[in-house]
């Protein structure tokens, strides 16, 4: 059995957890040796961070470079033009078009049983002839929360083409497959199945990176748009803050503090009680090490890797009770409603005060993790590509 994918996710993610999700599936699928799954990744650019060094690709995949990495060390008048004459004589190449054309040369040979597409651009469909194709649907957060994607119609008019269209559909946790039906109609059901992610954070790997940590805070992960409800967290436990000044909060990804960020933490007068970092897997891990707790107030998730992280780590979790956080999170954490201030600041009073109750959270949550892993997410995924070849 032979499984194509594409270049989609990993041309446009350097991180990310879908191009992570990819990854993991194609490492277990090659780990072993293993006969019984083959596949490729056509695949010429990419600066993607989990496959540069993977011994399972084929082609060495050039760097991608575009203005933001172009001669990164130098700000100088006239670097605009001088990109722009890199493109024309070809030192800077159109990847995109590079690595769309490597996809549809290899499915128009046809050498393969089954399309797995990283992400929802459709085309591929005048290529793929009679071929199955597998979907995997993330969230659907485009759908919830429109007004965070202006301009996303035609989005989600190729989703839902995609869909409609997949042999399978694959859905991250029972909380999207219950929104895809919800939203696009019960005719789907059959053909989705939920498959769950695992965690890729090695907790053993944990080291400061030259950071000087707080000795007290709350860790917040990730990006910090709308519906992750970090402002919210933010105001709600204002009072918590202001009653104890060792108390910060440590934000870890999600890019630096916005203009406004910074002037809405001067507004409430914790001006310097906020620290953000990008960084990698070793330092991640041990921010989640040494943080009080993880506070995870989002008010959508398609399954929510961050919760198998704190985990991983040793962590004690506060997470939001909405869409597919109950069911990764399990019984190992505090749940609060994201949308009720005074249940946040009660969830984070209650596990920062209590050492007992954080070691209880901490060992549940080791007893969660085992629930999950990309073995797990492979095997599944496997079964599914040879029902559809039955």
């Amino acid at each position: 059995m032979k499984i194509l994918y594409d270049h989609q996710i990993f041309e446009a993610q350097v991180y990310g957890g879908v191009s992570r999700y990819f990854y993991e599936l194609m490492r277990c699928f090659h780990a072993g040796g293993r006969q019984d799954i083959e596949f490729d990744l056509p695949l010429a650019c990419s600066n993607n961070h989990y496959i540069k060094d993977a011994p399972f690709l084929k082609r060495k995949c050039k760097r991608i470079i575009h203005f933001d990495n172009f001669i990164v060390d130098f700000n100088f008048k006239g670097k605009w033009k001088l990109y722009q004459l890199a493109q024309k004589i070809g030192y800077v190449k159109n990847y995109t078009g590079i690595n769309k054309a490597l996809s549809v040369e290899s499915i128009k040979k046809q050498d393969f049983d089954i399309f797995h597409p990283t992400y929802y651009s459709s085309y591929f469909l005048e290529h793929i002839g009679q071929k199955p194709f597998v979907l995997t649907v993330y969230d659907m957060i485009h759908e919830l929360f429109p007004a965070e994607y202006p301009g996303g119609d035609k989005f989600l008019e190729l989703k839902k083409l995609m869909i409609e269209k997949a042999a399978r559909v694959i859905a991250i946790s029972e909380s999207t497959k219950r929104d895809i039906v919800r939203l696009y109609g019960g005719k789907f059901e059959e053909k989705i199945d939920v498959v769950y992610l695992g965690n890729s954070l090695d907790a053993s790997n944990a080291e400061t990176g030259g950071l000087k940590t707080p000795e007290k805070y709350l860790l917040f992960v990730g990006s910090r748009s709308k519906y992750k409800n970090f402002i919210f967290f933010v105001e709600s436990v204002v009072s918590i803050l202001k009653r104890d000044p060792e108390l910060k909060i440590v934000c870890a990804g999600g890019g630096a503090f916005s203009e406004t960020e910074l002037a809405f933490f001067n507004k409430l007068g914790l001006g310097g009680r906020f620290s953000q970092y990008s960084l990698d897997d070793g330092t991640l891990a041990h921010l989640y090490k040494k943080a009080l707790a993880f506070v995870f107030p989002s008010l959508y998730e398609g399954f929510g890797i961050p919760v198998l992280e704190s985990f991983a780590a040793g962590c004690p979790l506060i997470v939001s009770d909405s869409s597919s956080l109950p069911e990764v999170a399990g019984d190992a954490c505090v749940y609060i409603d994201s949308a009720d201030g005074a249940s946040i600041a009660g969830a984070v009073e209650k596990v920062i005060g209590s050492a007992q109750l954080r070691s209880q959270l901490i060992a549940k949550g080791y007893e969660q993790l085992k629930k999950f892993s990309w073995e797990i997410t492979a095997e599944k995924t496997k079964k599914i590509y040879e029902e559809i070849l039955r």
